[in-house]
């Protein structure tokens, strides 16, 4: 309405342009910094002039001169929020620069250096002004996203600002020098060191697309970082093969004696005089500038006509070794290998481990591309030539290769491992962008390093003695997991080249048959690790993307009996005992339901702080079902997929249906009543009718109410119920007067009517062991299979069950 208001005045003003100055210069309350209304008024008439079809006075005009100085000087006595306004209004970037130049000089010798870069941005006056005056206070002051506005567009600019920044990453430069022109700018120091500046600057060359020549300094920062860290890597962790680092190191070093000379003191402080030797004979580096003890063992080397290898280099029995052949290994590179090992690597329903090889890269220009895709199945391994299966462009191995792998992460019953599987797929995306649909639309991807974070281990192992440190990551992983950490020598060899050597091949495998085995040691044993209930359940299946920091959708249970799932809400097929949630206490019919489903649920007492629900669920590995109210809080503290709010306008056992699709939870015959409804005990023990009988007869009052089970139909004819549970047996009874448990339950006999033990065929009682509750075989197992038919596995066959 105020918009509306303020175009029907504009429109009835002779003069918009002259009224609004006469405004601004009558008024005295726009001098702040923040809102005004004169702001507002200036950037209301500026959209409505442009929504006019004839525009207001144009460049020549001269009715606009006049216009255009009284603006100008409005400009440089206002605040910065008039800029912008008003230099489109009165076309102020062609207009006379000299008044508005001299009140940026003004506000640069005020040390008002924010206001005079952003007039001089906004009025596209950076080529009559100097670049470095006008960015250093900002660079200073750590305000680069000031600086990158101001030089946005002009790479000539962009030149300057980058060579001015790279002068400060020399050896030896003193930031100091540069401060001591501005005593009275805020610094941030730390952000001026030369590695802090060195990032900054690559930053801005992959973003302005510069040539990285351009700044040699930070360039050779970067180089004797990566030297100083494969010297680390090779000759204190001795992670890395011989061969990859002087490879590694020849290619980073080259000709620059400035990093020979880097080098030499690095191989000069090593204690290791035959690795220093090794890593100088393979290097050709002048024996003259080392240590008279190396160049001695090097002439031994010489004249010993060998290679020495370091321990590293023999097969380490002290890592992880792959369990299969040699000769399970294949190197697929032709759109007939695919085809060959299609079958193998799509099959339904199994599991793969998946990884990815690029060579290393220790310059700019970021991540090179994959090389190599790993998929390993039970008993082989497949290694996908990445480079030879994506071109020619357009050809059928490209097009073999790419339905392949994209039918593999979009299949949900194929259960894809990884360890950190994000930051993969994002790179093979980048790297091969007919596969960067697939890689959004993965499903059934599950990420170990989640059940790494998850996991207590009580005998983490130690740092290594020798000042190497311990494996990390999925090496970690594999230790703690399986004993042996994985050897990493081959990691930072040069995966572009071809053909592989054996070792590189051996190493690409194990990186992903150990996901395979590790995913098996986890499903066998999840307690021993401290990880809630079975493995794919607790982690949850799905697409494996970094998700956004914004709130999340409320996930709600449906009705529907072909319920939508997204690639988030994916999970495999999870076994109903297996199956472990907490309801809150408005759930109760839900509980007892999804208990006679088999299905382990904890309920809430009515005291309990639905807080608690998260606290269970952690320690217990348990998903929330609530009633929908503190869905979000509890949502925020299990994580996604772990927090469902259940429809209260649908009965109960519509309710469960929606659950069981929701978590496609499998539910079989044998699962029903497998579990107490009253107390969730999942132990029985199975009591023959004349020792009830006599249990009943010495019960205080026999056919009262009480809590047995009270189904009194008939059970149909040839059907029965036998649940895994072993007979009950003298020593099983605390005391028979009244029946009571060794571990102290007391058996519900009152609720059992005389009828029922009068009732020919039937031969057994069930005794709920926590709770006491008995039940006996009736019309009830048919009813209820009847009920969840839909949602059982298999055709459901008629039986009767306990009542």
């Amino acid at each position: 309405q105020l918009r509306e208001e303020a175009w029907k005045g504009f429109a009835t003003l002779d003069d918009p342009l002259a009224t609004l100055l006469d405004m601004l210069d009558a008024s005295r309350g726009f001098g702040g910094q923040g809102p005004s209304l004169e702001a507002w008024v200036a950037r209301e008439l500026e959209r409505w002039l442009q929504a006019q079809p004839r525009p207001g006075p144009t460049q020549g005009d001269p009715a606009l001169k006049p216009l255009q100085v009284r603006a100008v000087r409005l400009l440089t006595e206002g605040p910065l929020s008039l800029v912008e306004p008003l230099v489109s209004i009165f076309q102020l970037q062609d207009a006379d620069r000299s008044p508005v130049l001299a009140h940026i000089h003004r506000l640069h010798q005020e040390g008002k250096f924010k206001e005079a870069i952003v007039l001089g941005t906004k009025l596209q006056l950076q080529a009559d002004l100097d670049v470095e005056k006008m960015c250093v206070p900002l660079l200073l002051q750590d305000k680069v996203d000031l600086v990158e506005r101001y030089v946005d567009s002009l790479p000539h600019l962009q030149r300057r600002l980058l060579t001015l920044m790279d002068s400060w990453c020399q050896p030896g430069f003193d930031i100091r020098v540069v401060t001591r022109r501005y005593p009275h700018v805020p610094l941030r120091l730390e952000r001026l060191s030369p590695r802090a500046l060195g990032r900054q600057v690559l930053r801005l060359l992959e973003q302005f697309g510069l040539d990285p020549a351009l700044c040699p300094s930070v360039l050779a920062q970067q180089r004797l970082a990566a030297l100083r860290y494969l010297c680390y890597k090779r000759l204190v962790e001795r992670t890395m093969s011989q061969e990859s680092w002087a490879e590694l190191v020849q290619g980073l070093v080259g000709q620059d004696e400035w990093l020979q000379e880097q080098l030499l003191q690095l191989l000069a402080s090593q204690d290791d005089v035959a690795m220093a030797a090794q890593c100088a004979l393979d290097l050709s580096l002048p024996e003259e500038r080392l240590p008279a003890t190396v160049v001695a063992e090097m002439s031994q080397l010489r004249l010993q006509e060998r290679t020495a290898k370091a321990p590293s280099e023999h097969r380490r029995d002290d890592c992880y070794q792959l369990p299969i052949a040699r000769e399970d290994i294949y190197f697929l590179a032709s759109w007939e290998d695919l085809a060959r090992h299609e079958d193998a690597l799509l099959q339904p329903g199994q599991v793969v481990g998946v990884d990815l090889e690029w060579r290393p890269s220790f310059g700019a220009g970021g991540r090179p591309q994959v090389s190599l895709m790993q998929v390993a199945v039970a008993g082989r391994v497949f290694l996908l030539d990445l480079p030879r299966l994506s071109s020619p462009a357009g050809g059928q191995a490209p097009r073999a290769f790419s339905q392949l792998v994209s039918r593999l992460l979009s299949d949900p019953s194929i259960t894809k491992l990884g360890y950190g599987m994000a930051g993969d797929l994002r790179s093979l995306g980048a790297s091969y962008p007919a596969l960067a649909q697939a890689v959004r639309k993965l499903q059934g991807g599950l990420d170990l390093l989640q059940a790494h974070r998850q996991m207590r281990v009580a005998d983490r192992p130690a740092p290594a003695v020798d000042g190497a440190a311990g494996p990390r990551g999925l090496s970690l992983l594999v230790q703690q997991v399986l004993g042996k950490p994985l050897d990493k020598t081959q990691q930072l060899s040069n995966w572009d080249r071809r053909p592989l050597g054996e070792e590189q091949l051996v190493y690409a495998a194990a990186d992903a048959y150990c996901l395979l085995e590790v995913y098996w040691a986890l499903c066998r044993e999840p307690a021993r690790f401290h990880l809630p209930g079975a493995l794919p359940w607790s982690l949850g299946l799905g697409c494996s993307e970094r998700r956004g920091t914004q709130e999340p959708p409320l996930q709600k249970a449906s009705a529907s009996p072909r319920q939508v799932r997204s690639p988030e809400d994916a999970a495999p097929e999870v076994p109903a005992q297996a199956f472990r949630v907490v309801c809150d206490n408005m759930l109760g019919g839900l509980a007892r339901t999804l208990r006679c489903l088999g299905v382990d649920v904890r309920v809430l007492h009515s005291g309990e702080d639905h807080r608690q629900a998260a606290e269970v669920a952690r320690q217990e590995g348990r998903v929330i079902l609530t009633a929908g109210l503190p869905y979000h809080k509890l949502r925020a503290q299990v994580g996604a997929g772990r927090c469902l709010a259940v429809d209260c306008s649908l009965k109960a056992q519509q309710q469960a249906k929606a659950v069981i699709r929701h978590f496609n939870v499998r539910v079989t015959p044998a699962d029903i009543f497998s579990r107490c409804q009253a107390c969730n005990c999942d132990q029985y023990l199975r009591v023959s009718k004349d020792v009830m009988k006599q249990l009943v007869r010495l019960s205080v009052h026999p056919g009262g109410p009480g809590g047995a089970g009270s189904a009194l139909e008939e059970a149909p004819e040839g059907c029965t119920y036998d649940p895994p549970c072993r007979w009950l047996e003298d020593t099983d009874l605390q005391t028979c007067v009244p029946a009571t448990l060794a571990n102290g339950t007391r058996l519900q006999l009152a609720g059992i009517p005389a009828g029922v033990l009068r009732r020919p065929g039937l031969q057994h009682f069930y005794c709920c062991t926590g709770c006491g509750k008995v039940f006996w075989e009736g019309s009830h197992l048919a009813r209820v299979t009847s009920n969840f038919q839909e949602v059982l596995e298999g055709t459901p066959r008629p039986a009767s069950g306990p009542s």
